[in-house]
C-alpha cells in the first residue's frame, strides 16, 4: 500500500502545491482511502499567504487538512495524533517529501493498530515553506493546533510526524527540544529497527504541536539527492525502509 501510494501521489498526480488543483485531487483521493479504512473523515480548510515556494513565487490561496478519526472518537479523552504532510514545493513530485510519509500513514490506517490509545490521523496541507521563518512554514499543522478545544489539547498524549521516511537504512527519529527522542529509540529497539536520533529537529509538523506546549516527535529526514526538486520521483523510495518505519511507528503506538 505505501509504495502504491507513493506511485499515485508522486507519479500520477505529481507536484502538489498546497493551494493548487493537484493538491485538492490528492486530498480527495486520500480522504477516500481513509474513509474506506473505516475512519470518520473531515476537512479543515484555511488560508495560505503568497510567498516563495523554494524559488518559485506563489499566490495566496486556500488549503486544507484531512483529519481521520476512529468511529466514536471523543477528542476530550486521551489520544495520539499521527500526521504526515500531503503538499510539496511547487516544482517537486514529492515522492520522498512527502508521499513516503503519507504512504506509511495510509498503510497503518488499514492495519489493526492495537494502540494503547485512540489514534487520530491527519494529512496536513501547506507544511512546505513560503518564506524563511517559522511563521512561513507548517500552516496546516498550526491551524490544526489552533482549532483544538482546550479539552482536546489536554487530551493529546503524543504527536508523531512522518516526513521523508522512504530512503536509507537507519530510521531518523527526532525531538524538537534538547531532550532525545527516547520513546522512538525504544520503539525501534522493540521493532528491531535501527534508528538515528536527533534533538532540536524542528522542520516538520510536530514543531507546531511542541510550540503550543503539546508533545511531538518526528520520524524521517535522511538527506537525499532529490530534495525539493524535480528529481524527487517514486524510484527513489525503498520499500524496505517504508516497512521499517511502519514497524517502528506501530511499536510506538503500542508502547
Amino acid at each position: 500500500m505505501a509504495v502504491a501510494a507513493v506511485a499515485h501521489l508522486a507519479g500520477r498526480i505529481g507536484p502538489r502545491l498546497a493551494t493548487g488543483p493537484a493538491f485538492r485531487r490528492a486530498a480527495d483521493w486520500a480522504a477516500g482511502e481513509l474513509s474506506a479504512a473505516g475512519y470518520d473523515v473531515r476537512r479543515e480548510r484555511f488560508d495560505v499567504p503568497a510567498g516563495d515556494s523554494w524559488g518559485v513565487p506563489v499566490a495566496a490561496g486556500r488549503s486544507q487538512n484531512v483529519v481521520a478519526e476512529p468511529p466514536g472518537f471523543d477528542p476530550a479523552r486521551p489520544h495520539l495524533v499521527l500526521g504526515a504532510h500531503l503538499d510539496t514545493v511547487a516544482v517537486s513530485p514529492g515522492a520522498e517529501d512527502n508521499a513516503s510519509g503519507v504512504g506509511v500513514l495510509l498503510t497503518l490506517a488499514r492495519t489493526d493498530l492495537r494502540s494503547r490509545l485512540p489514534v487520530v490521523l491527519v494529512l496536513f496541507g501547506a507544511e512546505e515553506p513560503r518564506g524563511p521563518g517559522d511563521d512561513d512554514h507548517h500552516y496546516g499543522s498550526r491551524q490544526h493546533v489552533t482549532r483544538l478545544t482546550a479539552p482536546a489539547r489536554r487530551a493529546v498524549r503524543g504527536m508523531l510526524a512522518l516526513d521523508r521516511v522512504g530512503v536509507g537504512e537507519a530510521v531518523p527519529v527526532g525531538s524538537a527540544t534538547d531532550e532525545p527522542p527516547t520513546a522512538l529509540v525504544r520503539a525501534g529497539r522493540r521493532a528491531g529497527v535501527p534508528t538515528a536520533a536527533e534533538s532540536r529537529q524542528r522542520s516538520s509538523d510536530h514543531w507546531s504541536f511542541v510550540r503550543a506546549g503539546l508533545p511531538g516527535l518526528r520520524v524521517g529526514s535522511t538527506p537525499y539527492a532529490g530534495y525539493h526538486d524535480a528529481r524527487d520521483l517514486p524510484g527513489l523510495i525503498e520499500a524496505d525502509q517504508l516497512d521499517r518505519v511502519g514497524r517502528l511507528v506501530l511499536a510506538w503506538l503500542r508502547d
